[in-house]
């Protein structure tokens, strides 16, 4: 079998095994505890917050442990807007989000009141900054966008959007579960406030991800899970301690920096073949990472292939993929039902240059 999935989650590095396997030997004890083992994990724990930290441009103080991406993502936008309601309760987020954005912005709008406003992407994924900006109003209190989507590689113009949110003093936050090591992050640069991350995408272990939050102590949060004052009172529960040296693990490893260049070569070669056997490419021509390549070939049914083929790959986001019903994101770009029947997401690294085997 070769593995073709690595959007929806990667094997562990190496060295993130031998980080785990060691942790869960040795960081048994509680890091809240003042005993010299739990004081050893909590300055361990410590030393991972400051590597995620650095990977992204921020300060350590500024950095949230959480379960991944889902629960970051919740800790966000409900954490921030439900904390800050007299600022406004329009939310501005896009179409193609990841199913927990729109879901957690469907709680909102149901439960809360919100209004929310949809910005629908162009033809090839991307989503227009001029679309968001004419979309921001007085109560705009929050927009939350993700900086590459998960079924088509686009990367969206979040500089831009930034800075248009920082004119005007609204919070702005990214899902960057997908372009995380894949693409370089700086916040400042970015001009992002709050940053969703996950482990399991950069080869790290399931189950932990981080919560970047700009001048977080000023920031007024309410927690999702509430507990026992753990992560700056936002976030209950006692540490994972071998997950988030895990997490840190992954993220000083520079195998998928490293691999950027081989993975580019994959990708064009694919995408050469797929027009060759008379294919689309769904993904977009420019601004996009080669990591996800999302394509649809003629007379193929995308869905007897995921489930009976060697090569494991997907039809669209893994978290939702087991469902009959079309691609959410597919359909947004404007492809018809049986277009999206025939399309078929691939997401690789350097380590199964062997996709091209599938096209011989």
């Amino acid at each position: 079998m070769i593995y073709l999935d690595f959007a929806a989650s990667t094997p562990l590095l190496p060295s993130v095994k031998k980080e785990l396997f060691r942790a869960f030997e040795e960081e048994y004890s509680n890091p809240s505890s003042a005993h010299k083992l739990g004081r050893m994990s909590a300055e361990r724990i410590e030393r991972a917050r400051e590597i995620i930290a650095d990977s992204i441009g921020a300060y350590k103080s500024e950095i949230i442990f959480t379960s991944g991406a889902s629960e970051s993502n919740n800790l966000a936008i409900k954490g921030y807007v439900l904390a800050n309601q007299k600022k406004g309760k329009h939310i501005i987020t896009s179409s193609i989000e990841h199913k927990c954005i729109l879901s957690i912005c469907h709680f909102l709008e149901k439960e809360h009141g919100y209004d929310i406003t949809y910005i629908p992407p162009q033809k090839n994924g991307i989503i227009d900054a001029k679309d968001v900006i004419s979309a921001m109003r007085e109560d705009t209190v929050l927009v939350s966008l993700m900086h590459v989507n998960n079924e088509l590689g686009s990367i969206q113009p979040i500089a831009a959007i930034g800075q248009a949110c920082f004119e005007r003093d609204i919070k702005f936050h990214v899902d960057a579960a997908q372009s995380y090591k894949k693409i370089p992050i700086d916040v400042d640069e970015l001009n992002v406030d709050i940053l969703s991350l996950s482990a399991h995408k950069i080869y790290g272990p399931k189950g932990i991800g981080a919560l970047y939050m700009r001048d977080l102590r000023e920031t007024r949060m309410q927690p999702v899970i509430h507990g026992a004052g753990q992560e700056y009172g936002l976030r209950g529960g006692t540490l994972a301690t071998p997950l988030i040296l895990g997490f840190g693990a992954a993220v000083e490893d520079q195998t998928i920096e490293d691999s950027f260049e081989e993975v580019n070569k994959i990708s064009s070669l694919l995408r050469a073949k797929v027009i060759e056997m008379g294919g689309v490419i769904n993904s977009p021509d420019t601004h996009y990472i080669p990591h996800i390549l999302n394509v649809r070939l003629p007379n193929f049914d995308a869905s007897y292939f995921v489930a009976n083929s060697d090569f494991l790959c997907s039809q669209g986001s893994a978290c939702s993929s087991m469902n009959i019903e079309m691609s959410y994101v597919l359909r947004e770009i404007g492809l018809s039902f049986e277009e999206a029947q025939s399309s078929i997401r691939f997401s690789f690294n350097k380590f199964d240059s062997n996709i091209l085997n599938f096209f011989q």
